[in-house]
């Protein structure tokens, strides 16, 4: 199902407002985890590495081949990473929120504070 042309014309302008939270979000934690005092250097890339590598998952699954035939699922995915405040959220139709509470993995619908 595709969404409407207004609900595709919202995800375009709000794409890369989350993609800037998500890739803040990875940074600030891979600092931490960079800086963390009680491990040692091997370990902390080790730990560095595999959050990266997840959270790549996670950038392409919400970012990457963005088209209008697969804006539902991107949008899912955007908003099981909590991505988009209450409001930003509450701007997509009813019809999107519902196909977002179907594609979203169960208690993954976080918003941004």
């Amino acid at each position: 199902m595709d969404p409407s042309e207004r609900d595709w014309k919202l995800l375009r302008k709000l794409a890369p407002v989350a993609l800037e939270r998500f890739c803040e979000r990875v940074l600030t934690e891979a600092a931490r985890i960079a800086n963390a005092p009680s491990q040692t250097s091997h370990v902390r890339y080790l730990e560095l590495y595999r959050f990266l590598q997840a959270q790549d998952r996670d950038l392409a699954s919400a970012f990457d081949d963005r088209r209008r035939s697969t804006a539902l699922v991107k949008l899912a995915w955007i908003c099981s990473l909590g991505l988009l405040t209450e409001e930003e959220y509450g701007g997509f139709s009813e019809e999107a929120r519902d196909a977002v509470s179907i594609l979203a993995p169960k208690g993954s619908r976080r918003r941004v504070s």
